[in-house]
């Protein structure tokens, strides 16, 4: 939490920060938030359920049930008043569908206000469908297609992860804006090798 929120606070008000949870927890939302995240990436919502229980756990009554304390997003309480007005409005809910059963539960998770985005997580779904790292297989991307059909439908932004530029670009053209793409260790292995390859 510590380096998490140095991060945030140099990137300050230049970009936005969304912060991805460990797990989909009323603690790890309430920390994510006060110490000052634009937003959070909620993974594994298998359910309409939790989809409303997390933005519940977002939002500061009457809208929902979020704890109120003073961090770094307050200001330590001299921008408590400031932030109460705007968080709500502000703050960003992402869910993530890397299920089987946040796929059979899109159309009741699409339909819980305050919702903002679905990030399809398709390692995870592609495990879940006994499929694992199988993500061009037809029952995945069936599954996808199935998700942004709903999502499309329903005028909710999706996003997706996906370790390489060519792996991400037909999404994009299908209207996706909310894009993760690469993997940290991935690009400095890379980078790694090509350098011992320019020396050797």
């Amino acid at each position: 939490p510590a380096d998490l929120q140095a991060i945030i606070g140099r990137v300050g008000n230049r970009l936005p920060s969304l912060v991805r949870l460990q797990a989909p927890e009323e603690v790890s939302i309430k920390k994510a938030l006060d110490i000052g995240a634009a937003g959070i990436i909620a993974p594994q919502v298998n359910s309409a359920e939790q989809a409303a229980n997390i933005v519940s756990w977002s939002r500061y009554s009457p809208e929902g049930t979020r704890g109120v304390g003073l961090g770094r997003a307050h200001g330590y309480g001299f921008a408590f008043d400031d932030y109460l007005a705007r968080a709500n409005a502000e703050t960003t809910v992402v869910v993530q569908a890397e299920h089987i059963d946040a796929v059979n539960a899109i159309e009741d998770i699409a339909q819980v206000p305050g919702v903002d985005a679905v990030l399809i997580g398709p390692y995870d779904l592609s495990a879940s469908l006994k499929r694992i790292g199988e993500i061009d297989h037809p029952e995945v991307t069936g599954a996808i297609d199935h998700v942004t059909e709903v999502c499309q439908k329903n005028n909710i932004p999706l996003g997706i992860f996906g370790v390489t530029v060519d792996a991400v670009k037909p999404y994009i053209e299908k209207g996706f804006t909310l894009i993760t793409v690469g993997v940290d260790t991935v690009m400095l292995g890379h980078a790694a090798r090509k350098m011992l390859g320019q020396i050797r």
